[in-house]
């Protein structure tokens, strides 16, 4: 299940999410948070919907067709953050729940207000079974300085004493050749290091990740290994991207996951 914002482009939120759910296998449900106009230019509108309709949308789901994991992505408002983390804890849904802490879309045009920030770090992160930032959300939840391996490690560290079992430091925004990911789960760090890929196709990007690693967990695989496989099927996806779009263009969600490389564990 994908608790997130509505994409009019197809490149993230929930249309992300259902196709990446599609390509792993699994059948996807919904809870629209809010609806958005926007394209791989920008977003051009924002219109969250009703705390009491989002949390309709979790309940009618959940006890009916119960997710065997979930995500939240774009919750837009702290009214939204903290009636949705009534919902997960109200219908069990955090056993295995991902946090995507969604906070500026990729052409950086802003999808939270500053009040939900608190929210998310107080109610979420403990509910969740991995939180997934890049460096910019790392340093906004945690409140440090992010941009070296060290300070990844550092706010992963964070995130797991605020409450969360494990946290996916993103490094698609660190300086150099290279694009390093790491994962901390409270006993051992893993990171993953592969070639950056010269593009504007990234749209959509963190969307599809979670969604990638919350359809692993539905499959049955452990947090590290979910990680692992999101990873590299989002790595070819940016690479075979469609480039669509005169922007920040879509990945390429047609292509099929793959048994993933393991990560260097230290």
């Amino acid at each position: 299940m994908t608790i997130a914002g509505s994409d009019s482009g197809g490149g993230a939120g929930i249309q992300a999410d259902l196709k990446t759910f599609h390509a792993f296998g699994v059948f996807g449900t919904t809870a629209v948070t809010a609806v958005t106009a926007q394209n791989t230019l920008g977003v051009q509108a924002v219109h969250a919907i009703p705390p009491d309709i989002v949390v309709a949308q979790i309940r009618s789901v959940a006890r009916d067709l119960r997710p065997a994991a979930c995500k939240t992505g774009m919750l837009a408002t702290r009214a939204l953050v903290e009636a949705v983390a009534g919902a997960l804890r109200e219908e069990a849904l955090d056993s295995n729940y991902v946090l995507d802490p969604v906070m500026v879309a990729t052409s950086g045009d802003a999808l939270l207000d500053a009040g939900a920030e608190a929210a998310i770090l107080a109610q979420l992160v403990p509910l969740a079974v991995c939180v997934t930032p890049n460096l910019d959300e790392a340093e906004r939840l945690t409140g440090r300085r992010v941009r070296t391996m060290r300070e990844m490690q550092a706010a992963a560290e964070s995130l797991v004493l605020a409450g969360a079992r494990s946290a996916l430091i993103k490094g698609g925004h660190l300086e150099g050749g290279e694009v390093i990911d790491v994962l901390w789960d409270g006993r051992q760090l893993r990171t993953w290091t592969r070639e950056r890929i010269a593009t504007r196709s990234t749209h959509g990007t963190g969307c599809t990740l979670s969604a990638a690693i919350v359809a692993g967990l539905a499959n049955g695989r452990l947090i590290d290994a979910a990680v692992a496989a999101a990873l590299d099927w989002v790595h070819r996806a940016i690479r075979s991207a469609p480039g669509l779009g005169h922007g920040n263009g879509p990945l390429d969600h047609f292509i099929a996951p793959l048994e993933p490389p393991t990560s260097a564990a230290d």
